[in-house]
């Protein structure tokens, strides 16, 4: 098998959300392509107070032959996936860089203390604005909007997916996907790549 070269060696990818948001199928979807394609891949989760609506990372870290840790060091992510745009600020703001690519989903999740009026959520406006500004390059893709149109909001992540391959900022493609997806997801794969290519298309109408 020829590896496809990394834009880096290792090549950092944080992946940030809540819990419940699909943060941990996404690594393990993306890692485990990367696997298949050879590449030495790590990955390491990190929880919050609450494991269900509180902050989730994913450290995710390809060489082409080398074992690293499973923890990136701050300011030395490549590239952030954000599943929701406060968590996607306060990563970037402590492992981001002046070369870092981020792709974000611009929908809000609130907190139990903003939904009970004890605290504000920020400006969303301004978190992107802010976002846009601490990365080399920025996608955003309402990943969530997209998976209600299509009925089935659990595809919101792989809509993220699609649109990470898309960036061309990891050594897969969509067939090589396509054989994770159907492996990962044997009774719904045709939904989920459905979902991919939508995530594909979003990023192409932003080039």
């Amino acid at each position: 098998m020829t590896k496809k070269a990394l834009i880096k060696d290792p090549l950092n990818v944080i992946i940030t959300g809540v819990g419940g948001q699909g943060n941990v199928m996404i690594s393990l979807t993306i890692g485990s392509a990367l696997v298949r394609q050879g590449y030495v891949v790590t990955v390491g989760e990190t929880y919050g107070a609450s494991q269900r609506g509180g902050p989730v990372m994913s450290h995710l870290r390809a060489s082409k032959d080398t074992q690293y840790s499973p923890l990136i060091l701050e300011g030395q992510a490549d590239v952030i996936l954000g599943m929701e745009p406060s968590e996607t600020l306060r990563i970037l703001g402590k492992y981001g860089n002046p070369k870092v690519v981020t792709l974000f989903n611009p929908r809000p999740i609130y907190s139990v203390d903003v939904i009970s009026g004890d605290a504000e959520y920020p400006d969303l406006d301004k978190l992107i604005d802010m976002i846009k500004g601490l990365s080399a390059k920025t996608w955003m893709v309402n990943a969530t909007e997209e998976a209600e149109r299509m009925g089935r909001p659990i595809v919101a992540n792989t809509i993220l997916i699609g649109s990470l391959i898309g960036l061309g900022v990891l050594p897969l493609d969509r067939e090589a996907m396509m054989v994770e997806l159907k492996d990962r997801f044997p009774k719904a794969f045709e939904l989920n790549m459905k979902a991919f290519d939508r995530g594909m298309e979003l990023i192409k109408g932003q080039s």
